[in-house]
């Protein structure tokens, strides 16, 4: 049989479009296929076009996607589906709108689908005669009516799945980033944060051991830096030390970078392993200066300690690419503001601006739903670059331009000159396509902004 696996592309660019680093969901399921036989090819969208020609010649086809791609998702289910091929959809958003989802598909994977997939395909070959059985899915039946079977338990051993072979990926080209990732879950719950309804608050994460034999199998194929894409990657600090003393022990040498939160600046030996094991630089969704709006994302952290996280990273010759979101009830012009020249003063190396996004599956989109906040439901502008929310405090339209323009004021000439004088090329880089994003962006922004105005009667916003 043979097997097409699909990640939908992105609706737009952003600053780090450039860089391009595959969700592994579709890598690793394609590889637990490929280990039970079937032919499988795997296409990612923002890396390179599909074949269509071996597409539509597939037994099977398995879209992944996420709620800002769920339409163009839709689009290549519905041209598949057309010509009499099964659809299969997963990913975060089918998981939380599982009806929605198939009225475009045949099947949808709730949640983890490494059990679940293999399952459903067995069904669809007529090995396992009894649908109901199968957790974790959801289609409609002879009548049309939705059924959801019961949801699949979380695993609880990750080392029982393999290495995820980009081999598999058509057109992949490893460059400078390698994704490696070694948990699941987070045991923090960010109200705008759809991980925790996905993959569950129980941390969830593989053996040293088992890291270990994944870091081999890259270092020893590929001279590239490894991203690990865990959505905590030191929840657990105990088990974070073990593997950086085991990395270190084992003299592998190889550049990464993780997503971490700001308490890993109170423990200095966590820190010293993370800059002898060849972290270079950390991703940390500081989120806003805004002490109420702090509180508000249930974020459990202060200002004070993003200022010492911040400088103790330094310290250890570890760089920052910071994350903050605009648009919380508590957010004025003058919180983006102060935010941007934050990120300025304290020198954080990168930077992305985000606008608050409702994300179904998340208490945010639920809220604003109840409430009737919700400007529209067009999924592609779900992307964390355009409002999509009536804010409290501001117009949709100041929030969406102001946090681009905080982006410009940070990507600005004085960043790429200081960088330049430095010789410091890769972060030039960015400041020039960070300064032609923001650019793009405000140009293309207008008839989008105008037209929520309609939507909601209020005045279009000159842009300048």
């Amino acid at each position: 049989m043979r097997i097409s696996f699909i990640e939908a592309k992105s609706p737009s660019s952003h600053i780090f479009s450039k860089y391009t680093i595959p969700r592994l969901g579709a890598v690793l399921l394609s590889t637990i296929l490929r280990e039970r036989g079937y032919e499988v090819s795997a296409f990612i969208e923002d890396i390179a076009e599909p074949d269509w020609f071996y597409v539509e010649n597939s037994d099977i086809v398995c879209i992944s996607t996420i709620t800002s791609t769920s339409f163009r998702a839709y689009k290549i289910a519905d041209r598949l589906r057309e010509k009499g091929i099964p659809i299969i959809i997963g990913g975060a958003h089918p998981s939380f709108i599982p009806e929605e989802a198939l009225e475009h598909a045949d099947y949808v994977v709730r949640g983890e689908g490494d059990i679940t997939l293999p399952e459903l395909i067995g069904y669809i070959e007529k090995k396992n005669p009894d649908i109901t059985s199968i957790k974790g899915i959801s289609y409609r039946d002879a009548d049309g009516k939705l059924i959801n079977n019961p949801p699949r338990p979380f695993i609880g051993d990750l080392d029982m799945l393999p290495f995820p072979d980009f081999k598999l990926v058509r057109d992949w080209k490893p460059s400078h980033i390698y994704p490696v990732s070694t948990s699941r879950g987070c045991p923090f719950n960010c109200k705008f944060c759809s991980v925790i309804t996905m993959f569950g608050r129980k941390y969830r994460f593989k053996s040293v051991e088992a890291v270990l034999r994944e870091l081999r199998h890259v270092i020893s194929h590929i001279k590239a830096s490894i991203f690990f894409v865990d959505d905590n990657f030191t929840a657990n600090k105990k088990r974070t030390k073990e593997l950086l003393h085991a990395i270190i022990a084992e003299r592998m040498t190889f550049k990464w970078s993780a997503q971490v939160r700001t308490d890993i600046s109170k423990d200095e030996e966590l820190l010293r392993l993370m800059a002898d094991s060849g972290c270079d630089t950390v991703h940390i969704g500081f989120e806003s200066v805004n002490p109420e709006t702090l509180q508000a994302y249930n974020k459990k952290q202060n200002v004070d300690e993003m200022i010492h996280c911040i400088k103790m990273l330094k310290d250890h010759g570890i760089e920052i690419h910071g994350m903050f979101v605009f648009g919380a009830d508590s957010d004025s012009i003058d919180i983006i503001r102060k935010t941007r020249d934050f990120a300025i003063n304290h020198r954080i190396d990168t930077i992305q601006f985000l606008i608050l996004t409702p994300l179904p599956g998340t208490q945010f989109f639920y809220e604003m739903k109840e409430s009737g906040r919700l400007l529209h439901t067009d999924w592609s502008k779900y992307d964390g670059h355009h409002i999509v929310y009536q804010p409290l405090l501001m117009s949709p339209q100041t929030l969406h331009i102001e946090s681009l323009k905080a982006m410009g004021r940070f990507y600005s000439w004085k960043y790429i000159f200081k960088h330049l004088v430095h010789l410091d090329f890769f972060h030039v880089a960015i400041g020039l396509y960070g300064k032609k994003a923001v650019h793009r962006a405000l140009n293309e922004t207008r008839s989008y902004l105008n037209s929520i105005s309609q939507l909601k009667k209020i005045k279009p916003l000159t842009l300048r």
